[in-house]
């Protein structure tokens, strides 16, 4: 068996594409590391950026955010199983 290691930071991943820019996750972010973004998304929209470091973990932005699939957190150790 191999032990693999964890995330050593939490991260935020955010799909542009389906960020409505309503900036509900950017006002809840306790941390203050979701800005909104200049650019337009393909549905028109200025999605949510994650200033890519700083994220705690804490899942905040994913339960204010109404968009289902938008916001995914990672929290630090977290790690990705392998599909065999």
């Amino acid at each position: 068996m191999v032990e693999k290691g964890g995330l050593e930071k939490a991260k935020v991943i955010i799909r542009e594409d389906e960020c409505k820019g309503c900036g509900l996750c950017i006002e809840a972010c306790p941390v203050d590391v979701l800005f909104e973004q200049n650019v337009l998304n393909r549905m028109g929209y200025h999605p949510a950026g994650y200033k890519g470091e700083g994220c705690t973990g804490c899942g905040i932005c994913f339960y204010q955010c109404p968009e289902p699939g938008a916001i995914t957190v990672f929290k630090k150790g977290y790690v990705e199983e392998e599909v065999t």
